[in-house]
């Protein structure tokens, strides 16, 4: 990959769409991880003002470390980086008092994951709308196109996606390219949304790495009866997520109406 060139592509990309879009700039969640580090650079080069939130829900410590240092490098190397900070804990807490409760926790535990990366698109939508702002999104192409490890309707409700045809690898090779900071390219990747360590791996049982690799089996027609040992399991695990999140891959399903009954 020529980092230089597609970096120079992202920017030009994300400014053309914004000149066009008659908008004035964008806003972006930062997480502490590499994906939003990316591509609140990206936005910060084009000169457009980049609204900056930070938006904890019971959120791990070194995470907010990770996004308020991050923050302050950009503001430091760029003129138009807005910041706010979001206290969502109050605000999720009383949502969850409000539910009511029911019989099997785990699946309210995994629902109430989902809710948090509801709110913080709530939240982007809302200093969108009152800034003329794009809300930009941090999915990259494993996530986006090949496992769906996004919420539907949280992370995955953008206006626009500057990375979503890079894999993690070609992410972490622009991060460096770009000087994002060290704690960030060595921090193993989370979606922040459990309020513990549990890295992506933990949750996916795979590596990004062997996602890539997998996603690129799968595009060369190859099958588990081709493969053995870790290889079949992980293309095993890469199909399973692939077939199980096609809904949020697809466009919403739209019941057509026959013009003789209309």
């Amino acid at each position: 990959m020529n980092t230089e060139k597609v970096v120079e592509h992202i920017v030009t990309w994300l400014k053309d769409y914004a000149t066009n879009a008659k908008v004035n700039g964008f806003v972006i969640g930062i997480s502490g991880g590499i994906d939003s580090a990316v591509t609140s650079t990206l936005c910060a080069k084009t000169g457009f003002p980049v609204l900056c939130l930070e938006m904890p829900i019971h959120q791990a410590e070194n995470q907010i470390t990770r996004a308020y240092n991050h923050i302050e490098w950009l503001q430091n190397n760029f003129s138009k980086i807005q910041t706010q900070t979001i206290q969502l804990t109050p605000v999720f807490d009383s949502l969850v008092d409000s539910f009511p409760s029911v019989e099997n926790e785990e699946e309210r535990f995994m629902s109430l994951a989902n809710t948090r990366a509801r709110l913080r698109m709530t939240s982007l939508y809302y200093f969108a709308a009152l800034n003329g702002y794009l809300v930009a999104g941090t999915g990259n192409k494993v996530e986006d196109f090949g496992v769906g490890f996004f919420t539907k309707y949280g992370d995955g409700g953008v206006d626009l996606s500057p990375i979503a045809d890079l894999t993690k690898t070609e992410v972490y090779k622009i991060a460096k390219y770009l000087g994002v900071n060290n704690e960030i390219i060595q921090a193993a990747p989370t979606d922040g949304l459990w309020g513990d360590d549990r890295t992506d791996e933990d949750q996916i049982g795979a590596s990004y790495p062997e996602l890539e690799w997998a996603m690129q089996m799968i595009d060369e027609g190859k099958t588990m009866d081709d493969f053995d040992g870790r290889k079949r399991t992980v293309l095993k695990i890469y199909t399973k997520l692939h077939k199980a999140n096609k809904h949020k891959m697809n466009p919403i399903p739209v019941c057509i109406i026959p013009k003789e009954l209309k």
